[in-house]
């Protein structure tokens, strides 16, 4: 009985523990699912799904291909053999010694360097900080070699270890420059110029850059989510298996409902732990929709703040535009955003009116005080449209997560309305200058 017990307890804590490996997995799964692939262009805050090359201004050449890349790791691994005499206990209880020939591969060099780079789509770039993230390569080098050959000292130690065959392995893994990459992780904002970026972030759930195509990434994940639920399902009717193991043939099984108890336990919890799931992941996109209306009202008040200084310079000057002054003042009111579909005024940019002030009066264009303003009213601009892009990208997506089967059913528990997208044509944003030549 004690045998039985501690075979069942074994049995549900393996079955917790691919219990939580499964949902864990899918849970990664919908999360690359729930975020939609950007533009360069439309990346703003928060976690964001990006494909384009890497590209780099100086990248680094790895040690053992010397190919330009962003990132590489190699190792050199070198070869043992050796023969021992053991001693053990054999089935009679009887002391006995025995020859054994044991093998193995010993590292005895590594290295490698990673560095910030540029991901470049046919929209612009972005600046990827990829310390913290999981980075996932290829292949540049691999290639075992015996001592007569130069690469074995040539970019090995001059030692060997104890026992060696005298054989090496070289291997190097990298992010080879140009090469296609799929990247999902947090964005921010740069702080040396307006422009996002994506870079490590403690509360987000997964930064990943990866060789592969998003496709295998899911793929991949999937498939270890239904690894992790069928060895769940082994583990739970294995009491069962050794009660029927067990069992006299000829004799019908005793199947009680205790044996099948595990496996619906089982069942019952996956069922709770996915409900859970996609309620939370619907949650998430909620919250992320609003955060990204918080950002459109924070970039309008920073505006606000301004224009006080830009009527300021402006009318210091000899000659005034009356159309700037009609421009602040309305701009001057735009605290908040009107949300889309809610009656009230909708924000405006004013990058175009100031442009067509310095176009006539070029001498504007002389005063230090107008430049300055000039250009923080343009980057400010820039930052509205981020918002306004990125607002529109995850309510895209929200909206489509409460119209399919089965979010749609979990949705419907707390009545989670889509949000309309927002409207707006008059803002522009540059283009970040980097030379990769």
């Amino acid at each position: 009985m004690n045998h039985d017990l501690a075979l069942l307890v074994g049995c549900l804590l393996v079955a917790a523990l691919c219990l939580w490996g499964n949902l864990r997995e899918l849970r990664r799964r919908r999360l690359l699912d729930d975020t939609p692939t950007s533009k360069v262009l439309g990346v703003f805050i928060g976690l964001t799904e990006l494909k384009g090359t890497a590209e780099a201004e100086s990248p680094l050449t790895s040690h053992l291909a010397v190919q330009p890349c962003v990132h590489y790791a190699w190792s050199v691994a070198e070869s043992w053999s050796r023969t021992e005499t053991e001693t053990y206990t054999d089935d009679k209880g009887k002391t006995q010694t025995r020859t054994v020939h044991r093998s193995g591969w010993t590292t005895v060099a590594q290295g490698g360097e990673t560095m910030p780079f540029y991901l470049k789509d046919d929209t612009g770039v972005i600046f990827v900080r990829p310390s913290g993230a999981k980075l996932e390569t290829v292949t540049l080098f691999d290639q075992t070699v015996d001592r007569d050959d130069p690469l074995y000292y040539g970019k090995g130690p001059r030692g060997s270890i104890p026992d060696s065959d005298h054989r090496r392995q070289f291997l190097e893994q990298a992010l080879p420059l140009h090469a296609p990459l799929y990247v999902i992780g947090p964005a921010r904002e740069r702080a040396d110029v307006v422009a996002p970026e994506i870079a490590a972030n403690p509360e987000a759930e997964l930064f990943l850059i990866s060789t592969r195509s998003e496709e295998k990434v899911k793929s991949a994940i999937g498939g270890w989510a239904w690894l992790w639920g069928v060895l769940g399902l082994i583990a739970t009717g294995v009491p069962l298996g050794v009660v029927l193991a067990d069992h006299p043939s000829g004799q019908p099984a005793p199947l009680t409902p205790p044996l099948f108890a595990p496996t619906a336990v089982y069942v019952a919890a996956w069922l709770l732990g996915w409900v859970g799931m996609v309620h939370n992941s619907l949650v998430g996109l909620r919250e992320r929709v609003r955060q990204g209306w918080s950002l459109i009202d924070v970039q309008l008040k920073r505006r606000h703040d301004l224009i006080p200084r830009l009527v300021a310079a402006v009318s210091a000057l000899s000659t005034h535009e009356a159309t700037v002054q009609t421009a602040a003042a309305r701009l001057r009111t735009q605290l908040d955003a009107t949300a889309p579909g809610v009656a009230g005024a909708d924000f405006a940019g004013l990058a175009a009116t100031v442009r067509g002030v310095v176009e006539r009066y070029p001498e504007l264009k002389a005063q230090p005080a107008f430049t300055a303003l000039q250009t923080e009213l343009i980057q400010t601009e820039q930052r509205i449209a981020l918002a306004r892009a990125y607002y529109n990208d995850i309510a895209t997506e929200f909206a489509t997560r409460l119209a399919i089967v089965p979010d749609r059913w979990v949705a419907a528990l707390r009545k989670m309305q889509p949000e309309p997208l927002l409207q707006a044509d008059d803002f522009e944003r540059a283009l970040v200058k980097v030379d990769l030549a």
